[in-house]
Parts: C-alpha cells; structure tokens; sequence
C-alpha cells in the first residue's frame, strides 16, 4: 500500500498528528487567591485572565480559582516550590517565611508614600528583588501591582493615640515585623493565619486587625467592627507569582504574552484600585456605618522607626543593603 504524499490516507493523518501538536501546545493555568470575589485580588487576577488568552490568541487558558479553592496563602507559596499550584496570588508579608528579604518591604512606615513604593518596586530594586527570589526559591514574581495601605479596625475603643492600643488584642498574620511591630505599639497581637481571621473577629477571640481598605469592605468587617483607623502603618501588596514548572510549560510566545499580561493587570490593578480607596473609605464611614476620630501619628511613626533599626541590625547584609536601597529611592 502507498502512504506516499500524493496519498489520500497519509494527507489525513499528517493533519491529525499536525492539528494534535497545535492542541498540546495550548496551556491550562490555574490561579488561584484566598480573598473574597470584588477583593483587589480578583481585579488582578481577571485581568491578567483575560489579558493572557487575548496576547496567546487563546492558546494560554487561564482559570480563576478565588476563595482559596486551591488553598490559603500560608500553602501557596510552598505548592508552587513543589510545583502543585500553577499561580497564585500572595499577600507581601506572607512570603517572608519562605524568602526573608521580603521582610524589607513589611517594616512599617519604610515606605514615605506610594510613589516611594513604586519607585522601589517597579525600578530596579523591585527587579533585583524578583531575581534574587526567583533564584532562591524558583517561584517567579510576575509583578507587584497595587500598593495599598493595611487600614486599621478594631471593636474596643476608638484610637486617639498609640496610647489607646495599650492590651488590644489586635490578629497579625504570621510574620514576625507584623508581630514585633504591634507588640512596639502597645498592643497584644495574636498570630492566625488569614483564614481563620473572620471567626476570631465574630468571636471576640481578637479585638481588631488591620487588612488592605477594601478588604474591609469586601469581607464586611464593617458590619462587626465599628471603629475605623487609617493609621497608614503598613503598606501591602499582592504580587502574582508562577510556579517554574508552569513557566516551563511554555514556548517563547506564550511566556511573552504572559509576562507583557502580567505587567499591564497590575497596572491596571495599580490604577482601579487607586481610584477606589476614597471611595471604599467613604464606604465604610458612611454607610458601613465605622466611625472614626482624630489621632496623633507621632508615636505610631517613631514606634515604626525602632522597628524599622532594630531589623536592619540584625537580619544580615542583603537586609541592611536592600533596607538602604528603599531608604535612598525616597530622596
């Protein structure tokens, strides 16, 4: 029998295994966050979604997974070592356990407003900061996006000054900067990693917790917490990262169209939820029905500035250089 080229049979099967080639190119990506849906999470995480099939004409796929449906942030960064989650997206300070250095970035007050924080972390210390994870771990931080302020709340008391946190029983996540910090505050802080948080909060178990604005107000926290601080402590960010295993699954197009979606999501992510802050804290002071005062910073800021020495003399020489870098980029 002839299987020549001029043959009917051969020119069928030569589209088939060619059409089956194309099909296994074509990469399924599952991403995954813990926060609630409407969550400055999800704004990330759709957009880079739909931006990642558009630049891979579809050959890129990727499947939200919200709510910690894969599992919390306290995992997810192990999973994509181990390379059993594709991607997910992971608040800054809960990265610390796994890459210490990001410990720069949680000290509080080590940023003098958002446009220091963006100088650091879309420049060149940002990028160095992202190689170096990369190579120590060999998960991929795919980009920073928004920075934001974790605002601070509480069922106590309202908070006039650092006087007021004398005893509170405030939930940190379990990072040690945040721990140290509170503790320098005045406050009892309780380490519960983030799933956990809601039921403490009902339960009384702790008195208060600080989160980024809106999610105050996409985790209703309003609705059982009635004082409200924008104390301004702590920046947060949410970095998207990728797992080497499924960096590697892609051919040179499809991690260019990842790469070029992930750095326009969290611009956009940068820009939307910007716009929203103001309009999330009038949110929760007007209809959430939070109240808020007048406070003294003063105390709340030198309290920052011990913990922010205190780390930079004993956490080694790439903490103290990367500390200097954040530092001099504010001048």
């Amino acid at each position: 029998m002839n299987f020549g080229l001029n043959n009917p049979l051969a020119a069928i099967a030569a589209l088939l295994v060619s059409g089956q080639a194309v099909y296994a190119d074509d990469v399924v990506i599952n991403l995954g966050y813990a926060a609630a849906e409407g969550s400055s999470y999800a704004v990330l995480a759709d957009k880079f979604a739909e931006l990642a099939e558009e630049y891979s004409d579809g050959t890129v796929d990727v499947k939200v997974r919200c709510c910690g449906q894969l599992m919390g942030e306290d995992e997810a960064f192990k999973a994509m070592q181990l390379g059993t989650v594709d991607m997910h997206i992971i608040t800054g300070n809960n990265i610390s356990p796994h890459f210490p250095l990001m410990d720069a970035f949680v000290l509080p007050y080590i940023f003098e407003d958002k446009a220091h924080a963006y100088r650091v972390l879309e420049g060149e210390v940002g990028e160095d900061f992202s190689q170096k994870l990369q190579e120590a771990t060999g998960v991929h931080l795919l980009t920073f996006g928004f920075v934001g302020d974790r605002d601070f709340y509480n069922s106590r008391n309202p908070i006039t000054t650092m006087a007021d946190m004398s005893g509170l029983k405030v939930r940190v996540p379990r990072n040690q900067v945040m721990i140290d910090t509170f503790t320098e505050f005045g406050a009892a802080p309780i380490p519960l990693p983030w799933a956990d948080t809601p039921t403490a909060l009902q339960t009384g178990t702790v008195e208060g917790a600080d989160n980024g604005t809106s999610f105050i107000q996409s985790q209703k926290f309003y609705e059982i917490m009635p004082y409200f601080t924008v104390l301004e402590h702590f920046n947060y960010f949410s970095p998207l990262f990728a797992s080497e295993r499924i960096m590697d699954k892609l051919d040179d197009d499809q991690r260019e169209a990842v790469m070029r979606a992930a750095r326009e999501a969290g611009i956009y992510q940068k820009e939307e939820m910007t716009a929203r802050v103001t309009e999330i804290r009038d949110f929760l002071l007007g209809e959430g029905g939070m109240e808020t005062v007048e406070f003294d910073r003063t105390d709340f800021i030198a309290a920052g500035q011990r913990v922010q020495d205190n780390y930079a003399s004993d956490k080694g020489e790439d903490f103290q250089s990367l500390v200097g870098e954040i530092r001099a980029a504010a001048e």
